[in-house]
């Protein structure tokens, strides 16, 4: 990929790499596989920076809320388990009570 594409893209916001001392772009592993995503979709799929921008937004967002709600669902897990041990077996009983008014 040209270094011009790559600084548009991280002014763009469609990658952040880390910076050196220096100011020189080091790409994790995770910003190189997002870099083939964005020229996949832009050139094979037509889409525009614009697009594709909102795209990865939306992702983002995704695995976001598919991290939090797994969280939820272990939370509620936990809180049920609780649960069940906090409620006690009480026997019913027979005996029976009658209630008379006071006059």
């Amino acid at each position: 990929m040209h270094a011009q594409t790559l600084r548009t893209y991280d002014r763009l916001g469609l990658v952040s790499p880390r910076r050196t001392s220096g100011g020189g772009r080091r790409y994790s592993l995770h910003d190189v596989e997002l870099l083939r995503q964005v020229q996949h979709l832009s050139q094979d799929e037509g889409v525009n920076l614009a697009g594709i921008k909102r795209i990865i937004e939306l992702t983002s967002q995704v695995e976001a809320l598919q991290s939090r709600l797994q969280e939820m669902a272990e939370e509620l897990a936990v809180l049920r388990a609780n649960q069940r041990r906090e409620v006690a077996v009480v026997p019913k009983s027979t005996a029976l009570v009658v209630w008379k008014p006071r006059r």
